[in-house]
């Protein structure tokens, strides 16, 4: 007998037998917890998944396939200039409206392909928390100030937690820059501006697909809006004549595709996401049958995907449990949240952060759940720290992150982010 191995067995079944022995059914609130993950998981599957992660899942495999390795790590790898590569990084976030989730396979694309820790993380950090249409709607609803400090705040915190990652595993970088300047040049296979022209193509669907309404009913944004779905048809149809020129994908194909989102868009004019749904399956049909590079970039999405989607929806299910869905509670009582973080103590935005790491906000909801809390007596230094942190981070998110980076890069990550809300949200205070 192994007993190193059943010593181990028999704590762990004697834990899960005290678990299960223990388990608090029954309670109300543990009861109204259990469903709050649920439900949380419910909403997240119904509107995340088909019109934010899917397109996610693909444009992270097109990276792996379309983009030469040379021109990631040219631009974001581990010995590529700074300034361009943190300049990008930090400013991504106001072409893509996307959650700290839906950010993830591209985070993990890009790192996958060579990018350096550094501009990985800023992209990381920046993908979600500088979304323009969430600064917008933060100015407009609770200031200019704090539209203008979470702008400002988020674009410096990507560039100074970027490069602190890049500081405290120098010898890792530098090891992966030695490594990156080795390996021998490859061409790609088309013109940079096809490049261009592709990956803008299905940026624009992400992008469309998943534009908010706005709160005033006139003007751009509503118009955009108004718009919407439109120019998410315009922009697949731009990528499916790409699909036929560029990458000799049988017209036929896309065109029976076309054909199948018409009629599901006739049948369900009022959902939308069964148009969607059946243009992702049928350019999935297609890419996994079609050979070469086409059933390469399906490969490469489907495995983000079984990589990112059990963890997240997992990590879904824990927050929802823990802290409930806006205005639904968990099994942490909202009132210890809101007494949490009044006034502008040090307590108070370092909670304000912690919390905000840890709860899921979909695109554009803080800005409401804010303007609850500042109504209940949330000070305005914690809520800053609370924008900076929420979007950015979450629970699911940092189960994600640990699978691509690791769980010691994750804390110090998550940590970093914590800190300089933290820091950030004791300024605001002091000055407004």
């Amino acid at each position: 007998m192994n007993w190193k191995e059943d010593w181990k067995w028999l704590i762990g079944l004697t834990a899960l037998f005290l678990g299960l022995f223990y388990l608090p059914v029954g309670i109300p609130r543990f009861d109204t917890a259990i469903f709050e993950g649920l439900y949380l998981a419910k909403s997240y599957a119904r509107e995340h998944v088909i019109l934010c992660l899917l397109p996610a899942f693909f444009i992270a495999g097109a990276i792996g396939v379309f983009l030469s390795q040379n021109s990631v790590m040219k631009y974001l790898g581990a010995s590529a200039k700074k300034v361009l590569a943190y300049g990008v990084a930090s400013v991504s976030g106001t072409i893509l409206a996307v959650c700290s989730c839906t950010v993830l396979p591209l985070f993990a694309g890009i790192y996958r392909m060579g990018a350096g820790l550094g501009p990985a993380v800023a992209f990381l950090y920046s993908g979600p928390a500088i979304n323009i249409l969430a600064i917008i709607l933060t100015a407009r609803i609770l200031g200019i100030e704090m539209g203008i400090a979470r702008a400002v705040g988020a674009i410096f915190f990507s560039i100074v937690i970027g490069l602190l990652m890049h500081i405290i595993y120098r010898k890792e970088e530098l090891e992966k820059a030695k490594i990156q300047a080795a390996l021998p040049e490859d061409d790609s296979a088309r013109p940079l501006w096809q490049n261009v022209l592709y990956f803008a193509s299905m940026i624009a669907i992400l992008v469309f697909a998943n534009w908010g309404r706005p709160q005033e009913q006139s003007g751009v944004w509503y118009t955009l809006f108004h718009l919407k779905w439109v120019l998410t048809a315009l922009s697949a149809a731009g990528l499916s004549a790409m699909l036929i020129v560029w990458f000799e994908v049988r017209w036929w194909k896309l065109g029976v595709t076309g054909a199948a989102v018409t009629v599901a868009a006739i049948l369900a004019p009022h959902e939308p996401m069964v148009a969607f749904a059946a243009g992702v399956i049928g350019l999935s049909i297609i890419t996994s049958t079609q050979g070469g590079q086409m059933e390469e970039w399906f490969g490469n999405s489907w495995f983000f995907a079984k990589q990112i989607i059990p963890v997240l929806f997992a990590g879904v299910v824990v927050a929802g449990f823990l802290l409930g869905r806006p205005g639904h509670e968990g099994i942490i009582p909202s009132a210890w949240v809101s007494a949490a973080v009044g006034g502008n103590s040090l307590s108070a935005n370092f909670f304000a952060a912690i919390a905000g790491a840890f709860m899921y906000f979909a695109t554009l909801t803080e800005v409401p759940i804010l303007q609850g809390l500042i109504g209940s007596g949330m000070g305005k230094g914690p809520a800053l720290a609370l924008l900076l942190a929420g979007p950015a981070v979450s629970l699911p998110s940092m189960l994600v992150i640990r699978s691509v980076i690791g769980t010691k890069k994750t804390l110090v990550y998550v940590t970093l982010v914590i800190v300089m809300a933290t820091t950030s949200g004791m300024l605001y205070g002091l000055f407004f």
